[in-house]
């Protein structure tokens, strides 16, 4: 076993590591087929072997070009450390900075076994979210972290660590980009090339920037969802009885069965995966499961019945079980579903992030590498038999939305029924979550904040809750209305309720919805606290980038957009570059997030350009380390108050009312803040008398 000493002195070259290969039990990434030629495939070569000097090329060549044909991308397995990879306290690690040792921790708790989706692959969640290309990348990043100072910042690009330059205190310690391919050039198949070849990748959204916590970042979204679901749609505060049906235990969607759990109602959550099934139940995420449909029904009937709260999963595809609920509503007459969604990667449907029902798991693993283009008509027609399932449901008082992983996207695509009369290009017959059910959260400027305590000791999260609870308490104490008083009371009630249903996986991390007033105030709560020894060590803030300002998506997040910028990714650059010159630790700007990088656009008559593939979607991030100083209590008042208002500012050009009162009230208490606003919403007379 190698030391966090060696991790952090460079490349392992004499004598080189053993070359074990793939490790078996452990789940791997889908075979990636890239269709390079033999000039690109020399060039795959190349990039990989230019990390390593002449006298070893000899031996890695003939490896690396195996990996190459076996699984479509070099990984360099022979460098995956021999380490135990985990979250280590951060007084641990051989660095001359804090910061630096932070970030170390960060990446490391991104490629822990028990965080990782695909740990030998560096592949923290949604099937294909890199935080590096290859394991030279990852030994060359943390011997640069190593060894930086105040006065450098390491430049990543795309997985590849560029090195060391000199910059200054105020400026990041380290600069990420991930994916920022020429726009004409965003396309599945550049991708798969570029990824192959060793000069791009996909970072998802907090995979490639270092700042996953596990499925706890998803769980307090996922619980603020499903309760708003109800009140929507049931009119209900208690969902005790309801049955939550939906898809998807691997990354991120492993929160839907703790999110049922906490709400309070029953939720039967299908995973075609066993491997990643069983680490949920392990974990203690999933309370029971089944490989039996006539199980699960049986069971989701009794607890129907009892009013229990329970997470049930069920091994198999979730279009056998929709189907199945079909056939007992048109033979029994009982609708067994009160609500639903799907969490599948369908960013990524045609390489593991979705699998068709016609094939088992193990099957639909060889057919993707085999005959790709027999898989996608596979996938299609399984989204077809999806969608006809839910459709029939939503006849009765079943209500379906979409949970902005480009699953209605992906169908439409494939054929299915999923239009809307009338509708833009960014709506379909189901809702977004973002635009019908978190209703105006971002335009008040509430978001997924989160923080990781460095000291790895879990007395640390509960003195965290403990002063975030106390913050809001404050902050609601102290005057607010009533729409943004809702949001802090399910916030506080979600702090109060997170210990006891044991969320953390990995890092001593988490998730709270908070906007700016309230991210600033625990940011400073907890910098006292360093300050006064009542934390042990630092504190790192970050978000995932689905935040307020953090990202431009026009099927998810800026899907309320309606002023015509939905497709404008203005903001997330906005908010990198913002975060930078603020004072950030860390900052990330990603093509590609959790609708994925590429997806088509309608097709041309005349096979132009415009048929090709397009990104969807550009995120921006950033991580800031506090450290007890006032030198961070200026930074944090800087850098949140910037994230959060970025957006504010923009829904409120966009024509939301309650941004245009957000911004308003942060520019009265906030003497810096001078902002541009509308005069008003054009005038309806005005436009009619053009007849236009």
């Amino acid at each position: 076993m190698c030391s966090l000493q060696a991790l952090c002195s460079g490349l392992p070259l004499r004598p080189l590591p053993e070359n074990r290969g793939r490790r078996a039990g452990v789940p791997h990434a889908p075979v990636r087929t890239p269709g390079l030629s033999p000039r690109e495939e020399q060039l795959a070569l190349k990039n990989a072997l230019r990390y390593f000097p002449p006298d070893v090329q000899e031996v890695l060549a003939p490896e690396f070009a195996q990996e190459l044909r076996l699984y479509g991308h070099i990984y360099m397995y022979r460098f995956c450390p021999d380490l135990e990879m985990r979250a280590y306290p951060v007084e641990q690690y051989p660095c001359r900075t804090r910061a630096a040792a932070a970030i170390m921790l960060m990446i490391m708790n991104n490629l822990d076994p028990a965080v990782a989706q695909f740990p030998q692959e560096l592949v923290t969640y949604g099937g294909n979210g890199q935080v590096f290309s290859n394991w030279a990348q990852f030994w060359l990043t943390m011997s640069y972290l190593a060894q930086m100072t105040e006065e450098q910042t390491l430049a990543m690009y795309s997985g590849h660590p560029l090195g060391l330059f000199p910059s200054s205190p105020e400026a990041p310690r380290l600069v990420i980009t991930n994916g920022m391919v020429i726009p004409n050039y965003s396309s599945r198949t550049d991708y798969e090339k570029l990824f192959a070849v060793g000069v791009t990748m996909y970072g998802q959204m907090t995979a490639g920037s270092y700042c996953y916590i596990g499925p706890q970042g998803i769980v307090h979204g996922t619980v603020l969802t499903v309760l708003n679901a109800g009140r929507r749609y049931l009119g209900l505060q208690d969902l005790a009885g309801k049955v939550f049906v939906t898809s998807g235990l691997g990354g991120m969607s492993g929160a839907q069965a703790k999110a049922a759990v906490i709400v309070g109602c029953i939720g039967v959550i299908a995973e075609v995966d066993g491997a990643a099934l069983m680490k949920r139940h392990r974990q203690g995420w999933l309370m029971e499961v089944t490989d039996s449909l006539d199980h699960c029904i049986g069971r989701l009937r009794e607890a129907r019945k009892r009013k229990e709260v329970l997470s049930l999963g069920y091994h198999g595809n979730v279009v056998d079980l929709w189907e199945r609920l079909v056939h007992e509503l048109d033979t029994t007459g009982e609708l067994l579903v009160d609500l639903g969604s799907d969490q599948t990667s369908c960013h990524n449907p045609f390489n593991g992030g979705y699998y068709p029902v016609q094939l088992s798991f193990a099957e639909a693993q060889s057919l993707m590498a085999s005959d790709p283009t027999a898989f996608k008509g596979l996938v299609q027609e399984s989204l077809r038999r999806h969608v006809s399932a839910i459709n029939r449901l939503a006849r009765e008082r079943f209500f379906f939305w979409d949970y902005g992983n480009a699953f209605l996207l992906e169908a439409q695509r494939a054929g299915a029924d999923v239009g809307k009369p009338g509708a833009n290009r960014t709506e379909f017959r189901y809702p977004s979550y973002v635009q019908h059910i978190m209703g105006d959260i971002f335009s008040q400027g509430f978001g997924p904040f989160r923080w990781v305590c460095t000291s790895g000791d879990p007395q640390d999260l509960e003195v965290t809750d403990r002063l975030a609870t106390s913050a809001l308490e404050e902050i609601v104490a102290a005057g607010v209305t009533p729409a943004v008083k809702l949001q802090y009371v399910d916030n506080i009630r979600w702090i109060r309720e997170a210990a006891k249903h044991q969320l953390v996986v990995g890092s001593q991390a988490r998730i709270l919805y908070s906007d700016q007033k309230g991210r600033v105030a625990i940011a400073l709560a907890f910098n006292q606290a360093i300050a006064r020894g009542e934390l042990k060590a630092p504190v790192v803030l970050s978000r995932d980038h689905h935040d307020v300002s953090g990202t431009d998506s026009p099927f998810r997040e800026t899907s309320n957009i309606y002023d015509g910028s939905a497709f404008c990714a203005d903001m997330a650059v906005q908010n990198f570059v913002g975060d930078a010159i603020r004072g950030a630790t860390w900052v990330a700007l990603h093509n590609g997030g959790g609708v994925g990088w590429f997806q088509p656009v309608a097709v041309s008559s005349t096979g132009c350009p415009e048929a090709q593939l397009r990104g969807e979607v550009i995120n921006g991030g950033f991580g800031l380390v506090l450290d007890g100083t006032e030198d961070a209590e200026r930074k944090a008042r800087r850098v949140l108050s910037w994230d959060v208002a970025n957006g504010v500012a923009r829904r409120c050009w966009s024509g939301s009312p309650t941004a245009y009162e957000v911004i308003c009230q942060t520019m009265r208490e906030d003497s810096g803040m001078v902002v541009t606003l509308p005069h008003a919403v054009a005038d309806e007379r005005v436009l009619q008398a053009l007849r236009l």
